[in-house]
């Protein structure tokens, strides 16, 4: 056989069919199964009421203390450097 001679390759529709029905068909099944499972998954990883969300801050004295975070006070204003070089006692 001359190296310049390819050979026709037989298309196979019968294969393709069945892999186009097979994929149709792992995919309405993955529909099916993300439309009834997620809300059930969603329940595992929900936020359970009895924990409380803490956040750890460094006290004047140079100590890391954890608080609660609704007892912060949400302000606004920002610290500037004199006050932060001030308020850290050695």
């Amino acid at each position: 056989m001359d190296s310049n001679e390819k050979t026709p390759r037989p298309v196979d529709g019968e294969a393709r069919r069945k892999f186009v029905l097979g994929l149709g068909i792992l995919s309405a099944f993955a529909a099916v199964a993300a439309a009834t499972g997620l809300p059930s998954f969603a329940k595992k990883f929900a936020k359970t009421p009895g924990k409380k969300k803490t956040v750890k801050m460094l006290t004047e004295d140079g100590r890391l203390v954890e608080m609660d975070a609704s007892l912060m006070a949400a302000s606004k204003k920002k610290a500037t450097n004199a006050e932060l070089q001030h308020w850290i006692k050695k």
